[in-house]
């Protein structure tokens, strides 16, 4: 139920048959009209309705819907009010269970994500304290201020959430503070302290009490935990950099055929297979230890550098130094190409967060350049060790034999 607030879009099957039948809604006894597939009528009716309607998925496509949960609620001048809130198609839609429509919330699913940017159907992103863009159900009442916000499509289209009495909850059941969960920092806005009902359940009821909930049943499924924790986390899509390996791809699967693999059957089959259904390479990672991504950026990103060796990155520190926006250079006691102990020591130089972080370099039109603050993803490092450890490709990979 949590995921609700951010649905976006509803998705049905092209081929499947959907109906609309006259009923009452079993929480308030109101009458209703319900839409679902004709396939899944008996799962919820002992008595067959009166249908007053049918139609095949792909006639109802593009018929737009009111919001479910307007918490966070798009000006209808704003793109995602033009683009959200309709009927798309997917091909992952069955009537082995549900309704025959599936809920749609970008920010929290693989396939919900890939639908929708089929369709052209956003994600119901916010901003948090730090400015990040997060799901909306990351957000509380006290961190959410326009006035405070620099994002300016923020500032423009959206009003202010009202969450009120559920600000500050916490999603999952294993969050909630109580004797055996101790709270964590500071959970001021935190109501559940104690105990008390989960938000899921509070989520239903206040459905029910809309006369917007016709079925509401508990249901057990797989969920990914955190290895550390054993707690629940939430996945939700990031902004990442990628290497284009498909750019590549054609050149690769040449070149594989040209390699006497022992056994065969691992390069025509397991490697192969692999190289044929290639994607570009998700290089970035949110993460604190590890290789800093070597990219910095504009604040607007119009301009952007990848440095590519550590005599490269000292450079450009001398040219933002002379530039005005660092006082000195950390590493001006560091020799680029003396691969000594000393020379290499963590007073001369250090290639980690946080020091990295405080790196300023100079655009080509004079605008300050701050580092992206990912990771680069640990099997890059796994991957170069053999060229790296020949410091390629500043040396030959044949060196000279002997003294």
């Amino acid at each position: 139920p949590w995921t609700l607030p951010s649905n976006t879009a509803l998705c049905v099957g092209n081929n499947i048959e959907y109906v609309a039948v006259h009923t009452h809604n079993p929480y308030t006894n109101q009458p209703m009209t319900a839409v679902l597939a004709k396939d899944l009528l008996p799962a919820y009716f002992k008595e067959i309705p009166e249908i007053v309607g049918s139609w095949k998925g792909e006639e109802l496509v593009g018929m737009e819907y009111e919001q479910l949960i307007p918490w966070v609620n798009p000006s209808p001048s704003t793109p995602l009010r033009g683009a959200a809130f309709r009927v798309i198609t997917g091909d992952f839609v069955t009537t082995e269970d549900g309704t025959g429509i599936v809920h749609i919330a970008p920010t929290f699913g693989a396939d919900d994500d890939r639908v929708a940017k089929a369709n052209g159907v956003p994600p119901l992103m916010m901003l948090d304290k730090d400015g990040n863009r997060r799901p909306m159900v990351d957000l509380t009442g006290k961190f959410f201020n326009l006035e405070d916000l620099d994002d300016h499509f923020v500032k423009t289209h959206l009003n202010v959430p009202l969450y009120g009495e559920y600000a500050g909850r916490f999603v999952k059941n294993a969050y909630i503070p109580s004797p055996l969960n101790p709270p964590q920092g500071d959970l001021e806005n935190a109501s559940q302290e104690g105990g008390g009902a989960t938000l899921d359940i509070d989520i239903c009821v206040m459905l029910k009490q809309q006369n917007r909930a016709f079925k509401i049943e508990k249901h057990t499924h797989n969920y990914p935990h955190c290895w550390r924790t054993d707690k629940p986390v939430l996945y939700y899509p990031l902004d990442s950099w990628f290497i284009r390996s498909t750019a590549v791809k054609e050149r690769m699967i040449e070149l594989n055929n040209t390699i006497n693999w022992k056994p065969q059957s691992t390069g025509s089959g397991r490697f192969g297979k692999w190289l044929e259904n290639l994607n570009d390479w998700n290089l970035s990672r949110s993460r604190y230890w590890g290789t800093p991504l070597p990219i910095w950026r504009t604040e607007d990103g119009s301009e952007e550098k990848c440095i590519g060796s550590v005599a490269e990155l000292i450079s450009e520190i001398n040219t933002s130094v002379a530039a005005g926006l660092m006082k000195a250079n950390p590493y001006k006691n560091f020799q680029p190409g003396v691969y000594t102990k000393e020379n290499y020591a963590a007073e001369n130089i250090d290639l980690h967060r946080p020091y990295v972080d405080d790196i300023i370099l100079v655009s080509e039109s004079g605008k300050p350049m701050k580092r992206e603050t990912d990771l680069i993803d640990v099997w890059f490092d796994s991957g170069a060790m053999p060229f790296a450890q020949l410091h390629y490709p500043f040396c030959p990979l044949n060196p000279p034999q002997g003294d």
